[in-house]
């Protein structure tokens, strides 16, 4: 049993040390040129980044860290710091879009449940829509597996959860 508990815990602090904020200019650290900033995590399951077949895309569910935006079966959605707002691309691209998903919207244009931000969205490189609030392309985060999980918030001081009115909650 104590053998199995030390595996599991060498386990976990390899995967937390995978996310940890470095300056070398690896890839996923803060000090990076790349797009990789989102640690090394499990690769999410392939409906990952489908919403839920419900009347809206957005929502607001309450959270560790506060009200947050959620997509219609409460999971996160993040913004990233390196996309400019109110363009038409996202700078999360490559390994990048393997812990960060994007948010793929419904239907042809995203609504939101409390959401008061301005819903729009952007063409992914596959052709799909990508939902934006407030000119911010939205992404999940891989290392959420649970409605209501904000495990994304600040990786690498770049990734952040919303507000309902669209605006970046840092820190």
């Amino acid at each position: 049993m104590r053998k199995a508990l030390a595996i599991g815990g060498i386990a976990l602090a390899l995967l937390l040390g995978g996310c940890s904020a470095g300056t070398n200019g690896s890839p996923g650290s803060p000090g990076s040129s790349g797009t990789d900033d989102g640690g090394s995590y499990r690769t999410p399951s392939s409906d990952a980044s489908e919403p839920a077949a419900s009347g809206a895309d957005l929502m607001v569910a309450e959270t560790s860290v506060g009200e947050v935006v959620v997509d219609a079966d409460g999971m996160t959605v993040y913004m990233f710091d390196k996309d400019t707002q109110g363009t038409d691309t996202s700078a999360c691209t490559g390994v990048c879009l393997q812990n960060w998903p994007p948010l793929i919207a419904a239907g042809d244009e995203p609504h939101g449940d409390g959401v008061t931000g301005d819903l729009g969205t952007i063409e992914t490189a596959d052709g799909k829509m990508q939902v934006t609030l407030n000119g911010w392309p939205l992404y999940y985060f891989a290392g959420d597996s649970a409605a209501g999980d904000v495990n994304g918030q600040g990786v690498n001081d770049v990734w952040w959860v919303l507000s309902p009115a669209g605006e970046r909650m840092a820190g």
